[in-house]
């Protein structure tokens, strides 16, 4: 019998689904995509604190992007996303916390915030501007220096896996600058000619906004 595959809970425009969808592409990992609302009150069975994305594989569900991808890379080793030198490692899980940690949870409060109308569009935008742009120049001075092709090295590691969804979200839903960001702005460009991050953008999954017309 063949292994079933694993089950991925996400959605579109989650920036964490998004780190998620790049790690399975770059392991090869085949699995089923089940989109999520946001008003699904069946996925707190899933995930009690109802937060995308969740992976079940087999009777290991997890949820937490950076659980997931860690997870991933013990389970499914092909296309490591973790160096074996430790400054690497450590730089790698640095930008990753920054990201999830540091900017993405404090833009989305700000997001929350307009959406429930506590916030109106200027106050809301300043926020996430504010956070990313703060996060952003953090991992510009931690890269300083820095020529290789990407952000820990020459091959596709966990930085970038993190840092790929948080700045298509910063040019495409925030319009943020960044011409400010050179590293950023050079890796960005190249990320978006590797396969596996073209598959897993946002407007390519199942199910994705329709473009206004």
């Amino acid at each position: 019998m063949a292994a079933m595959k694993p089950v991925l809970y996400s959605a579109a425009i989650s920036s964490c689904s998004y780190r998620v969808r790049i790690a399975l592409s770059l392991k090869g990992v085949e699995y089923e995509y089940r989109a999520v609302e946001w008003n699904d009150t069946d996925y707190e069975k899933i995930n009690p604190i109802k937060y995308v994305p969740a992976l079940q594989d087999g009777d290991i569900l997890v949820s937490d992007s950076l659980a997931i991808i860690l997870y991933l890379e013990d389970k499914y080793p092909q296309h490591l996303l973790l160096p074996q030198d430790l400054k690497r490692k450590a730089l790698n899980l640095q930008i990753a916390s920054i990201v999830c940690s540091s900017i993405q949870p404090l833009q989305c409060y700000a997001v929350i915030g307009l959406i429930k109308g506590k916030l109106g569009p200027d106050e809301s935008l300043q926020i996430v501007h504010h956070y990313i742009d703060k996060g952003f120049r953090a991992i510009e001075k931690l890269l300083e220096g820095c020529d290789s092709k990407f952000a820990t090295g020459d091959e596709v590691q966990l930085a970038d896996v993190f840092l790929a969804p948080q700045i298509h979200a910063g040019v495409t839903r925030f319009d943020i600058d960044m011409s400010k960001y050179p590293h950023l702005e050079r890796f960005y460009k190249a990320y978006m000619e590797i396969p596996a991050f073209q598959a897993a953008r946002p407007e390519n999954q199942p199910d994705a906004p329709s473009p206004p017309q």
